[in-house]
């Protein structure tokens, strides 16, 4: 006999859980008993957010459901927002939640919530355990669903005397291999498209990447010709330097490749679902694209959802690469030109353009691939700041970037703890001053658990991505977008980190080194010109438009 919080972490162990995320709840007691002394990792956070936040990019990471544990009523509410990453950017995650007893239900009692209507809109699924000789069901359930199809997050509400109760139950095998295959007839279905294509264009993106997918997408681009560029915040899926490379879908998208979506004849989406933001705000109109498309995506449900195809494969990106690469022939010569013009917009927005002050945001971005140490994984959250960081930057190798697709504000700093924690180095989060005080009290949570973090904060005393479109629209009316920010070197010291001051362009690298050489968390504030808001505008330019 065992109670329902040995079963749980007992199940985990089976699952190959190293790792949890969680704050603890009352209302979770037996599994936190489980926890102890069962080898799996339970990473305390200080906010439900960032610990849903942490576990998403554990999951993002790893290609493994990642295990957050949170109480029921408020702080099931504080992890919605990483939930909703989870789901919007198709990272397994598992979420258990307390709930109340189960003869308390229907009497609003404390913190009671009724999980299915409230986080059934935002989570893949939702269930709740009512039986304690259930929970190996219900566990085998929920971490298949995580990784089916379209991957997301799925939610196990566990009632508090449900998870105490004991039962005799046998615990049942870790999630069943799911490989994916591709047919031969099938790749060469999807080769006989790009075939009739004057213009195609290869748009990679969607969940669980992998380092040999980077390889077989370089191999199946060389061998075609073909240019590829990368979904939002996918940066990472073909090293950057490759002349088949040609650029991000992103926000504030680059002006030649936007128009080269509207030019393509024939698109070719690979695991990305093609949404509003890499198709330039539906630049390419769903009820009327005037192209080709061919879709490639792991859940059948979501061909057809927005774009309707005039080729659909519900399969994995990573098995169809795998199938196209091992298809041989030359790419046609106009193939070549129409790549070999967007490769050199790509290289021409990659030289810096000049903003105000002494520390430039783009000169911190050109002397920072020569500061990190090898296997540094480099993470965002949300903010102009991350124009920069978008356009020079130059990612390399695979599982190297953390950003979330849903855009949410104060992913970064959990995500590059989780990343720290996953891969035992150092991770970068690239932070805007609004966007790192959303969940900068995860400092502790790093030191604690030796997490060696430098964040970089760009502080220009604003936010930013908010302001630009205030100025736009409402120039010089400015309500509600001005920051009073702390010292956040010397905040960082204070949580037992390590904090400093940047003021010049010529201070950043020796700064960076001694982050480095801290071994702990550590901040660099980048005091920025208050006229800095865009890669290519000041704050006042923006505002006489």
């Amino acid at each position: 006999m065992r109670h329902g919080g040995q079963i749980l972490v007992d199940a985990l162990k089976i699952q190959g859980v190293k790792r949890v995320f969680s704050v603890p709840g009352e209302s979770f007691l037996a599994a936190l008993d489980g926890l102890y002394a069962s080898g799996i990792a339970n990473v305390v956070c200080r906010h439900e957010g960032g610990a849903a936040m942490m576990a998403e990019a554990h999951g993002k990471l790893t290609n493994s459901p990642g295990v957050l544990f949170v109480t029921r009523g408020p702080g099931a509410s504080n992890a919605a927002s990483g939930i909703h990453v989870a789901m919007h950017d198709s990272t397994p995650m598992v979420v258990f939640v307390g709930q109340i007893a189960r003869p308390h239900r229907d009497r609003a009692a404390f913190q009671e919530i009724d999980y299915r209507a409230f986080l059934g809109g935002i989570a893949k699924a939702v269930f709740e355990v009512d039986d304690t000789a259930r929970l190996p069901e219900y566990i085998s359930r929920v971490f298949h669903l995580a990784l089916s199809g379209r991957p997301g997050p799925v939610v196990l509400a566990l009632p508090e005397d449900m998870l105490s109760d004991h039962a005799d139950v046998p615990d049942l095998p870790a999630v069943a291999p799911m490989p994916a295959s591709v047919s031969p007839a099938q790749a060469e279905a999807v080769m006989a498209r790009l075939g009739r294509a004057k213009k195609p264009l290869v748009v990679v993106g969607g969940p669980l990447w992998t380092a040999q997918a980077s390889a077989d997408l370089a191999r199946f681009a060389e061998a075609h010709g073909l240019p590829v560029a990368v979904a939002f915040r996918r940066q990472d899926y073909l090293d950057n330097r490759h002349p088949h490379y040609v650029g991000d879908l992103s926000v504030g998208m680059r002006p030649d490749l936007k128009a080269a979506l509207a030019e393509a004849d024939t698109l070719l989406l690979l695991g990305t679902r093609f949404g509003d933001v890499a198709s330039g705000g539906y630049a390419v109109a769903p009820g009327a694209p005037g192209k080709t498309i061919v879709h490639i995506h792991p859940d059948p449900d979501e061909l057809g959802r927005v774009f309707r195809p005039d080729l659909g494969i519900s399969a994995p990106a990573p098995a169809m690469l795998a199938a196209l690469a091992q298809l041989n022939g030359p790419g046609r010569a106009e193939w070549q030109k129409w790549r070999e013009a967007l490769r050199a917009g790509y290289e021409a927005w990659l030289k810096p353009v000049e903003t105000p002050g002494a520390v430039k945001l783009e000169d911190v971005l050109t002397a920072l691939p020569g500061l990190l140490p090898e296997g540094t994984v480099i993470t965002n959250g949300a903010g102009n700041c991350n124009m920069w960081l978008h356009r020079y930057h130059q990612f390399t190798r695979p599982k190297s970037y953390l950003g979330a697709t849903s855009g949410s504000m104060g992913y970064g700093f959990p995500a590059a703890i989780a990343a720290s924690l996953e891969t035992g180095g150092l991770a970068v989060a690239w932070e805007g001053d609004g966007c790192f005080q959303m969940t900068l009290n995860e400092m502790s949570t790093a030191v604690q658990h030796g997490a060696q973090v430098v964040v970089i904060v760009a502080n220009n005393g604003r936010y930013g991505t908010i302001r630009m479109h205030q100025e736009r629209k409402y120039p010089g009316r400015v309500s509600g977008t001005d920051l009073a920010n702390p010292d956040f070197a010397a905040l960082a010291r204070a949580y037992g980190g390590h904090g400093e001051v940047v003021e010049r362009n010529e201070d950043f690298a020796p700064a960076f080194a001694r982050a480095v050489a801290s071994g702990t968390v550590a901040v660099i504030e980048l005091r920025l010109d208050p006229e800095t808001l865009t890669t290519t505008q000041t704050l006042n330019e923006v505002r006489r438009l």
